[in-house]
């Protein structure tokens, strides 16, 4: 980056009103939704701007009316930025004083999470989001009904496969869609990674529910279910209330704040859970973390089930309605990959 000048953000809407960003602009790094460690790289390049071509570049963060700008047509370089949520605006200029802004939300993450918590050892599966034996069913568990649609999509994605969840709820139904992608049963913890889109709007739905199953060396299944209830505003976690031929399937609520409302529209966030289990099917649900911020949970609960499984390691991602009547929502899956110890 060579430097021509800085100068507020003021003075560049004294040159001309900024208009939204034609085609011309585009963003490599960081994605929309990125979760990065800082500095970052940004990576830019623009050749035109309201069909004029492109002269200057440049960028503020957030609220800020410090604008570095740069001649030319591409930005390769650092920027700083502290730890949390933020909004890059990359500028560029046209010949005849044309502006034009692209936003791009990012989160700057406080600590590396997969390095503090899985070991070197660690059986590592990615991709999880492109294979092609996911199925899918209404949960009986749910009231109402619920019907959906799975398939991987080109966009929006961060790998180029991203897969696509559509659903359609009646009366809070839900939806529930499952993997299997191993059939170990020596492993007792699990780190989920896993990148989420909501499409256009969440009010349709309710929860989003992230589970990890594992049939056990005494033939049973622990379900570590994990939900973010945007009924409580609470991450939820699962608990068998009753005993492993006679279930009691119940949510315990955490002191750990969640709504899915609340989680903008159209961007990627970043949710990572670490949970383990003994062999009698005891599960602990260690921490939970959205967008880089790490909540503790550190809540153990008794989760087994005589299921008749064969040996196998499934994962469930779950979407329930959050009306009386007819609702939709659709929700993409990037870059969901399981860490197993």
């Amino acid at each position: 980056m060579n430097s021509i000048r800085n100068f507020s953000l003021t003075a560049v809407m004294l040159l001309a009103p900024a208009i939204p960003a034609l085609a011309g602009t585009v963003v490599t790094a960081p994605v929309n939704g990125a979760l990065v460690s800082s500095p970052f790289t940004l990576i830019m390049s623009a050749n035109t701007c309201s069909a004029q071509p492109v002269t200057a570049v440049g960028y503020s963060l957030d609220n800020s009316t410090d604008t570095p700008v740069f001649a030319g047509q591409t930005m390769n370089g650092p920027v700083s930025a502290p730890a949390g949520p933020h909004t890059l605006h990359v500028k560029v200029w046209g010949d005849q004083g044309a502006v034009c802004v692209t936003d791009v939300g990012f989160t700057v993450g406080v600590a590396d999470e997969v390095a503090a918590v899985v070991p070197s050892n660690a059986v590592k599966v990615s991709s999880i989001q492109t294979l092609g034996t996911w199925v899918q069913i209404h949960d009986g568990g749910t009231p109402g009904t619920s019907s959906g649609w799975t398939g991987t999509q080109s966009s929006p994605s961060l790998t180029g496969v991203a897969r696509e969840f559509y659903n359609t709820f009646s009366y809070y139904g839900g939806e529930r869609y499952s993997v299997q992608f191993a059939d170990d049963n020596t492993s007792t913890n699990f780190f989920y990674d896993v990148w989420v889109y909501i499409a256009g709007s969440s009010t349709g739905f309710s929860n989003l529910e992230f589970d990890m199953n594992q049939t056990m060396p005494n033939g049973q299944t622990a379900v570590m279910g994990f939900q973010c209830d945007t009924w409580n505003n609470t991450w939820d976690f699962a608990v068998n209330a009753g005993s492993p031929t006679a279930f009691n399937d119940t949510w315990g609520h955490s002191n750990a704040y969640c709504n899915a409302h609340h989680w903008a529209p159209n961007t990627w966030h970043h949710v990572q859970i670490w949970y383990a289990h003994n062999d009698s099917g005891w599960v602990t649900y260690h921490s939970v973390w959205l967008d880089g911020v790490q909540e503790n949970i550190n809540a153990t609960a008794f989760s087994g089930y005589a299921l008749g499984w064969g040996p196998a390691i499934v994962t469930n991602f779950q979407i329930d309605g959050a009306s009386s009547g007819t609702s939709t929502g659709q929700v993409y899956l990037d870059e969901l990959t399981v860490y197993r110890w």
